[in-house]
């Protein structure tokens, strides 16, 4: 028995809760359940509840035995004093409060359905890929597509949080937000964490000023991110090299803090060097991205901001040293989706939420018109059960694989909530 099935019988009435009584034979007619606290303090707040001829307002704390009381020292817990009923599954024990007051005990056990119990034990003893695979193909269409819904906007409140924290490293500029955004989605998952120690290893202040002139954010690009230190012997090269230097003197800037780039089993449109040259290219053209970026409300207003390609070198070449096959290399319709699932949306949620302002439909649209995502988690799901494929299912399979499958917190989904009841 664990105490999360405990605090879901409560919070559910799992129980015969017309007839249920203290452990001194009293009545217990409840009013308000209380409000459910997962954080440090009573289990449940604000509870109302009528014990033989008494109503009481106050927590109710919920143990596996009474004893645990004493265990986890909440006898001497001032948070603990407005306890008004102690949930247990096993009384062992009395309790008692600092005034040494006797707090009703409710042993629940013998009020809840052994079937009840045989499901839930059935689902966390599952050892598939996720605990509900044999019972996900029953789950209400309704019910799945509200919930991948709200573990969307759990997932945007997560990347949220790092935007937070980029806004607070960066001044509060949220141009630099963006442009460290991007510049660590511009390097995928390889390269992601490279491309992003490559953004913050000068200020963005630097990329303004050189916006205008596209050689020289592809020396500061190439340059931090130490792809200038061979011996080639290529003109353009060369340039880069001269360039980078002069600005490495003239913004004291330095590259020590830039982690290794890779090229290993990457596809060659994937390369580093490809990639830096088309963000070079996307600020060259756009000298207020921030602004565009917010304003945009759909998939093709979105694909006219990073329209964008390489210089004409990278026509011509995917390394320095090395040339090839002539080819337009844009960035593709399946890329910029990735853009606006991992950059532009969450940027968009973000900043409407620090403007004050309603997270409205057009956000949820968007995502809605980009294609589902194609990997193994929702590959996964997508065999389980037919499910309406858009990115916003993807984002919401993959929220709920992560942070409730793998943790094994059935009882917090409400696809866990539907087959215990259910069944």
């Amino acid at each position: 028995m664990q105490e999360d099935f405990l605090h879901y019988i409560w919070k559910h009435k799992a129980f015969g809760s017309s007839r249920i009584k203290t452990t001194k034979n009293e009545p217990i007619s409840i009013k308000q359940l209380g409000q459910h606290n997962r954080n440090s303090g009573p289990d449940f707040f604000n509870a109302q509840l009528t014990i033989g001829e008494q109503l009481w307002a106050g927590n109710v704390e919920i143990h596996i035995k009474s004893s645990d009381w004493y265990v986890h020292n909440h006898e001497v817990d001032a948070a603990y004093d407005n306890v008004i009923l102690h949930v247990v599954w096993e009384h062992d024990t009395e309790i008692f409060r600092k005034d040494n007051s006797e707090i009703p005990t409710l042993e629940i056990k013998n009020y809840v359905d052994k079937s009840l119990i045989h499901t839930y034990q059935k689902l966390m003893s599952s050892r598939s890929w996720i605990n509900c695979e044999n019972d996900f193909h029953q789950v209400d269409d309704f019910l799945l597509n509200y919930w991948l819904e709200v573990l969307y906007i759990e997932r945007l409140e997560r990347k949220s949080k790092g935007i937070h924290h980029l806004l607070k490293t960066s001044n509060n500029d949220w141009e630099s937000v963006l442009f460290k955004m991007l510049t660590k989605n511009f390097g995928l998952k390889v390269n992601g964490d490279s491309f992003l120690s490559l953004a913050n290893s000068f200020n963005f202040s630097i990329v303004r000023k050189l916006q205008n002139d596209v050689l020289d954010l592809e020396a500061l690009f190439f340059g931090q991110a130490n792809l200038l230190s061979d011996d080639v012997q290529e003109t353009y090269y060369l340039n880069l090299k001269k360039r980078y230097q002069f600005l490495r003197h003239k913004f004291n800037i330095d590259s020590q803090g830039v982690l290794p780039l890779q090229f290993f089993r990457l596809r060659p449109p994937n390369f580093p060097t490809i990639r830096l040259s088309q963000l070079a290219t996307l600020y060259n053209r756009n000298t207020n991205i921030f602004s565009e970026v917010i304003a945009v409300n759909s998939r093709e207003e979105t694909y006219k901001i990073f329209n964008i390609e390489t210089s004409d070198f990278w026509k011509s070449h995917y390394t320095f040293s090395k040339k090839s096959k002539v080819s337009k290399k844009a960035l593709t319709a399946s890329f910029i989706d990735l853009l606006i699932i991992n950059t532009i949306i969450p940027l968009k949620f973000t900043y409407s939420k620090s403007q004050g302002k309603s997270i409205d439909d057009a956000l949820f649209n968007l995502i809605r018109e980009l294609k589902v995502e194609n990997n193994s988690i929702v590959t996964k799901f997508l065999d389980l059960k037919l499910i309406e494929k858009n990115a916003l299912t993807s984002q919401g399979l993959i929220q709920l694989k992560q942070e409730y499958c793998d943790k094994n917190k059935c009882l917090q989904c409400a696809i866990g909530n539907s087959l215990i009841i259910k069944n």
